[in-house]
């Protein structure tokens, strides 16, 4: 049996397709006399459109990526689901004037024009393959892309069995694919690695019974939709194979995105997510069918990682875990830190972690993490369910600049019960925080995913939900069958209101702009540290504490702590010293005040990452006496440092 796996926009063009890697391996080791091919149409249209169009690395970008929640990649592939180059253009007009700048508006009516044409051509492209079988995964913004070419192809070829599966095929949304196209014979819904290769070997072995297979959608009686109920358990972690990623980056390496990306190597250690299994984030929707945390074994992980370096000799690796299995630190990547491999990887962690953990991150090459970081206050935190305080994920973006990691977050708000006076204090202190990894983007509001408590839970504070716009201006369907295949969903805004969120975002779009030139450090010499800062709010340079009270707090406040723990830690580590909680609160204050220190919900946690390289040399001319003022450099001429100067 001759499968062709299809992976077309918007898909990613720096990463091979995980899902469809699986699935080749799956099909060649599963399916007796079966075999399967991977088609890169998302490196074919990069080819095709920049040879008719100024199109870039950037607009691939923000049609795959960055529009997501617009709905724009999805809505340039409608035209060709339709037959209609001037596909709802109107809608589309009236509904992003204000959302998109004017070139992009043009750019996205330009493409929506064109790739009817491009889904002809590929479709043809699949038809002469002369597979048995064709499977188009649909992740994020590829549903249309996806439907429109197994239209395209049922059209030339009706004898070629049509299948799709991915992530906008889970639970109800592949029910809808199902009913709603008749052009698509099967929709995997759920883990497909399992179900797909049942499923052509029940084609291969002619069997009309399908019933039996988890989650599957296929036609009874005159073409009607059946689909079978989702299977009850998640895949054991033993039977998920590692992707088959041959011809991806040879596919690359012909293709004018070659000059666009740097490729990356995607590896999957486990599913599922283990604070999800205890304490579902209020506005999460990912793993969509199954939380179960589930995780490969070390072994296992480890030799599929060096397999996929040495195969590919590609060092750029993205775990796509939802959540770094904890025991990996002990196993997987002290080998990996042994290996010599200089290895760069990607990975979602908690933000709660130890700085010794997260320096173990980093030797193993980690230095890209998304810690699960929204907000910087308690009380919104806690209105998410994510389990962690304000002061543990400012520590976090302390700890990762110390340990060389760049810290990748979002800052959300609209949660129902939040307000003003949640953000206030925050908006106070970005600018201490400046030194420190800014958030990817502006606030955003948030969004209601499908499968999230928000969504599933209307007594949360979301109820009468609706489709996002951009479905109905998408599909031709009526609203309750957009209701099934609609993944985010319109709801009345809750929360802030929009003089915080520009309050916010104003302090968020200074971080972001100052950060590269801001800095704070922090120097432990034992009898004495040093602090020294560049940052645009606070007007000193170089800072020394050499009260041993003080200095017993400052260490003291590596982790959050409240004014009371504090002053009975100090009072047992500076004995004889008159130490009481509102001296301890008077000095927090002035740390505050002077950018030392974050507070929120009653603690407080230093905000001074360990000094490293050129620090150290400043440090060097401090403890010889020499006056920094006479330096060159940022600052010099500004700061001279006395003898004795204490915060």
């Amino acid at each position: 049996m001759r499968v062709l796996l299809v992976n077309m926009p918007w898909s990613p063009i720096d990463l091979p397709s995980l899902a469809l890697g699986i699935l080749k391996r799956s099909v060649d080791e599963h399916v007796p006399g079966g075999s399967a091919e991977v088609l890169h149409a998302n490196l074919e249209f990069t080819d095709w459109i920049t040879r008719r169009t100024e199109f870039t690395a950037e607009d691939y970008e923000y049609y795959a990526l960055s529009s997501y929640f617009l709905g724009c990649g999805d809505w340039v592939f409608s035209s060709a689901l339709y037959d209609d180059p001037a596909w709802r253009e109107e809608e589309f007009t009236a509904a992003m004037s204000g959302k998109l700048r004017a070139s992009r508006m043009r750019m996205t009516k330009e493409l929506h024009r064109q790739v009817p044409e491009f889904v002809e051509m590929i479709a043809r492209r699949i038809v002469e393959y002369a597979p048995d079988v064709v499977g188009f995964t649909s992740t994020f913004q590829q549903n249309t892309a996806a439907l429109a070419a197994a239209r395209h192809v049922k059209r030339l070829a009706p004898h070629i069995v049509t299948v799709m599966g991915g992530a906008n095929c889970d639970a109800e949304q592949g029910a809808a694919v199902h009913r709603t196209f008749p052009f698509v014979d099967h929709v995997i819904r759920g883990e497909g690695e399992a179900a797909f290769p049942a499923l052509l070997t029940a084609l291969a072995d002619g069997a009309t019974d399908l019933s039996t297979i988890p989650g599957l959608c296929h036609r009874g009686a005159e073409g009607a939709s059946v689909a079978n109920p989702m299977a009850t358990t998640p895949l054991p972690p033993a039977t998920i194979l590692p992707p088959d990623y041959s011809g991806y980056f040879e596919r690359l390496a012909s293709s004018v995105a070659r000059n666009w990306v740097e490729p990356k190597l995607v590896v999957e250690g486990a599913r599922g997510c283990w604070w999800g299994e205890k304490h579902h984030c209020t506005f999460c929707g990912l793993n969509g069918s199954f939380m179960q945390f589930r995780s490969k074994s070390p072994d296992v992980f480890y030799e599929e990682i060096m397999d996929l370096a040495r195969r590919h000799r590609v060092l750029d690796m993205y775990v796509v875990d939802n959540i770094l299995d904890m025991g990996y630190l002990s196993t997987v990547l002290p080998r990996i830190i042994d290996s010599g491999y200089d290895l760069r990887l990607h990975i979602e962690i908690k933000a709660n972690m130890r700085r010794s953990q997260l320096r173990t991150l980093s030797d193993a090459g980690l230095i890209y993490v998304q810690p699960g970081i929204e907000s910087l206050n308690s009380r919104v935190l806690d209105l998410m369910d994510k389990g962690v305080s304000g002061c543990q994920n400012v520590r976090m973006l302390r700890d990762g600049a110390e340990t060389g990691l760049s810290v990748s977050w979002n800052y959300l708000h609209g949660f129902p019960g939040e307000t003003a006076e949640d953000y206030d204090p925050v908006i106070a202190q970005i600018p201490a925080l400046e030194h420190l990894n800014p958030p990817v983007d502006l606030s955003a509001r948030i969004a209601i995913e499908r499968f999230s408590p928000y969504f599933n839970r209307p007594e949360l504070g979301f109820s009468g939900l609706r489709p996002e716009l951009h479905y109905r201006f998408t599909y031709d369907l009526p609203e309750e069958e957009l209701h099934d295949l609609a993944y985010v969903f319109e709801a009345p805004e809750r929360g802030i209101g929009e003089a915080t969120v520009t309050a916010l975002n104003d302090s968020l779009a200074a971080w972001k702009k100052h950060h590269a030139g801001a800095r704070l450090t922090q120097t432990d010499l034992g009898d004495r540290i040093v602090l020294v800062s560049r940052r645009r709010a606070f007007a000193w340079r170089t800072r020394q504490l050499t009260d041993p009270y003080e200095i017993a707090l400052f260490r003291l406040l590596d982790q959050p702590h409240t004014p009371q723990a504090l002053a009975r830690k100090v009072a047992a580590r500076v004995p004889g010293e008159a130490v009481d909680e509102d001296r301890v609160r008077d000095l927090l204050l002035r740390w505050v005040g002077l950018g030392l220190v974050f507070t929120d919900a009653g603690q407080y946690v230093h905000l001074a990452p360990a000094a490293v390289n050129g620090d150290l040399l400043r440090l060097d001319f401090m403890r010889h006496g020499r006056d920094l003022a006479t330096e060159d450099g940022p600052g010099a001429g500004t700061d001279p440092v006395p003898e004795e100067l204490t915060v």
